[in-house]
């Protein structure tokens, strides 16, 4: 990638974060991994976008408060990954942009305003990794995706499959992107999947419809049986090459590993489960990626803001490897 200057940028320019030997870790900014700020390298092959928005939540608010939250849990993050061998900061240029501002009243205006402020960052060609936020985000991400990359592969960690119609007669709610985001065609239908969906629905009909918009379901049980390896590959062999976004709401953890968030359901993957799992897709076209519902108010010991550092760590690295080869 070339900076505002128009100049290649190379290794040596690349900066990270500080030396923690030098500048303890609790004394240093709040940017994810203490990275630097997009404002001081002015461009970047991977941008961290925060999203301080939960008016479109259904049951316990909070998640606004997300972003800083896992900012805060991702300071003890290191430079090497010993799991993908790689050090992903140091591949190329990984910077945070900080938080968006957008209107907590007005859904349609707020969804606007991210997608014109993640359409920025896609046409400069970096990938971003979102912290949300509630899951009404992802369909304003993905209407940037795919406006650059044309219809997006997605992969969504839920509990929840969040194809619901309205709520209340609400159209953009954080149960809906993506019904949606299939009217819109935003989605390449015969790539997408839902993982780690499970707990009561309100009807047989839910399933029926997420069947007709396209998607394959693993659910919870089902990833229990097979194992992270296995449901890697059958990710892999759904998405292909095509480009690829995966959506993380963090109540696909069960409630014992991510007890902060607004809709938790029992029964959920643990910690190690989906960092296998996401470490097992390193290779494939990641263009974006977000981590939402993390609400810190019910959190314990950042628990689950830490869980969500390590996941958006993981994201991360994958991108930085497909930005890399594309030197």
């Amino acid at each position: 990638m070339e900076d505002e200057q128009g100049q290649s940028r190379t290794s040596s320019d690349i900066v990270g974060p500080p030396d923690a030997l030098k500048l303890p870790r609790f004394a240093t900014s709040a940017t994810f991994a203490r990275l630097p700020a997009l404002a001081e390298v002015g461009s970047a092959e991977v941008v961290v976008m925060g999203i301080p928005f939960d008016a479109g939540v259904s049951y316990r608010p909070g998640a606004r408060f997300g972003p800083s939250a896992i900012r805060a849990g991702s300071k003890l993050l290191r430079p090497y990954n010993p799991a993908l061998d790689l050090e992903p900061f140091g591949m190329v240029q990984v910077a945070d942009a900080g938080d968006l501002g957008v209107n907590p009243f007005n859904i349609e205006e707020a969804l606007a305003a991210m997608e014109a402020a993640a359409s920025l960052h896609a046409r400069s060609g970096a990938r971003i990794l979102t912290l949300g936020g509630d899951h009404t985000i992802a369909l304003a991400l993905l209407r940037a995706a795919a406006a650059e990359h044309g219809p997006i592969a997605l992969v969504h960690f839920d509990a929840h499959l969040d194809t619901w119609d309205t709520y209340f007669g609400a159209p953009f709610t954080h149960g809906t992107p993506f019904r949606r985001a299939f009217e819109e065609g935003l989605l390449a239908e015969d790539r997408c999947m839902h993982v780690g969906t499970r707990g009561p629905l309100y009807s047989s009909q839910d399933l029926a419809e997420d069947r007709s918009f396209g998607f394959k379901v693993i659910s919870s049980d089902t990833f229990s049986e097979l194992g992270a390896k296995e449901v890697a590959a059958r990710i892999a062999e759904r998405v292909g090459d095509a480009p690829l976004y995966v959506s993380i709401d963090i109540d696909v953890l069960d409630p014992a590993f991510a007890p902060g968030t607004g809709t938790p359901e029992a029964g959920g993957l643990t910690s190690r489960e989906l960092l296998q799992t996401l470490r097992a897709m390193l290779g494939m076209n990641l263009v974006g990626a977000d981590i939402v519902e993390v609400a810190p108010a019910y959190d314990h010991a950042e628990v689950t803001c830490i869980a969500a550092a390590h996941l958006g760590y993981e994201l991360i690295s994958i991108m930085a490897l497909a930005q890399a080869k594309r030197h």
